[in-house]
């Protein structure tokens, strides 16, 4: 006879407390489901951790959420029917025997990011714009800066983003979001997608959404490009950007995918770049090399304070004369945790973090609403959200 949906083992690996308010709705919206729970050691790199994992856990599991902790062998799981990945991308666990030997459902978390990263791009481009680390030194040496002629003078003269445009390269849940404020802050948006978006339909983000967020429907971007090859990511660079924002997943075809001639088309308008991505999707030593060459035509011969303004006079004249990029903020370095002596840190005009743009109080939550949609939607045989492409790596 009936009976309901079939009992479920839910085994929960995460290098945090457990999140018991969580189990508690998960328990009373899904009864059938047991669960188990795992703390890790947390650690730098948290998927490190997952050789602490012994492999007789994973037995009779048939639901997991992780981080990146997962059977090291098919052999040890023969029940499990779904992963679900508390981040927005699985590049880490891509060589492991699950990934590429079964045919496991994966789901990440893509989705939830957007509200925390958005803010931070936004927060790091404005602090470069309007150059707060002057204002924050005045600040700190009890400095009324109306006294700096020079300060104040190209301070009266910033270029507001009203007109800029914002590259998104990768307009996922998180370009999404950055364009839908930069939107808001008068700025034009355009887009680049692996795939053509041809039609109103295929714009649809068809995977989590924060209510309230992003863009659902694909109607922010003035123009929308494509394509897998070099000539096409060219074109794209080449269309007057000020702003690229990096989003797009780590994947074979993705490693270096910005160089020295992606960053000699940027330089046309010395863009800033945003990478809140992967690392190892910028050539690190070409970005260096891009932003000591516009520091050294701003900068050489002049004062903190005049080169303030020289950048500033580049910056609103887009003068093709000056080459490189004005700056960069990065929350993704290669490697991570990045070396001190790594070159990365000293480089002109660079803002660095350490990988915590998507952090805060909402985000366990988020991660399990995502997990929580597809649980409803297995039970009534529906098709999964933010499902991974084994072949194309997202």
């Amino acid at each position: 006879m009936g009976g309901g949906p079939k009992p479920e083992h839910l085994l929960v690996i995460l290098p945090f407390e457990a999140p018991n308010a969580i189990f508690d709705r998960i328990r009373r919206n899904h009864p059938h489901v047991k669960i188990t729970f795992h703390q890790l050691r947390f650690t730098i790199t948290p998927w490190e951790g997952r050789y602490q994992v012994p492999p007789e856990i994973f037995h009779d599991v048939t639901l997991l959420v992780t981080l990146s902790a997962i059977p090291s062998s098919p052999k040890d799981c023969p029940k499990l029917e779904l992963i679900h990945f508390t981040s927005a991308g699985t590049n880490h666990i891509a060589n492991s025997p699950i990934y590429k030997d079964t045919k496991i459902p994966l789901t990440t978390s893509s989705g939830i990011h957007g509200p925390q990263i958005a803010e931070w791009v936004l927060m790091t481009m404005l602090a470069s714009s309007h150059h707060y680390s002057l204002l924050h030194n005045w600040q700190n040496n009890h400095r009324w800066g109306q006294d700096d002629k020079s300060g104040v003078g190209f301070l009266r003269n910033l270029h507001d983003k009203v007109g800029q445009r914002l590259g998104v390269l990768g307009y996922g849940s998180i370009g999404r979001q950055v364009g839908n404020v930069a939107k808001a802050m008068g700025m034009d948006v355009i887009a680049y997608t692996a795939r053509p978006r041809s039609t109103p339909e295929s714009k649809h983000d068809n995977g989590f959404i924060v209510p309230g967020t992003g863009d659902p429907e694909g109607k922010i971007p003035s123009a929308w490009y494509s394509g897998t090859e070099k000539q096409d990511l060219h074109h794209f660079l080449a269309q007057d950007i000020d702003h690229l924002l990096i989003s797009v997943p780590l994947t074979k075809q993705t490693i270096h995918l910005l160089g020295a001639e992606e960053f000699e088309i940027l330089s046309k308008r010395n863009a800033f770049i945003t990478n809140i991505s992967r690392g190892p999707i910028i050539s690190q030593p070409a970005l260096i090399s891009a932003l000591k060459a516009y520091d050294a035509h701003t900068s050489s011969g002049i004062n903190d304070e005049g080169s303030f303004a020289v950048a500033l006079e580049a910056e609103m004249k887009a003068d093709t004369s000056i080459p490189g990029l004005r700056g960069a903020a990065l929350d993704v370095t290669d490697p991570e945790p990045l070396p001190k002596d790594d070159p990365l840190w000293d480089a002109p005009n660079c803002i660095i973090t350490p990988h915590i743009s998507g952090l805060g109080s909402a985000y366990v939550d988020r991660c399990f609403q995502v997990f929580e949609v597809n649980l409803e939607r297995r039970e009534k045989g529906e098709r999964l959200i933010n499902v991974v492409d084994r072949e194309r790596g997202y």
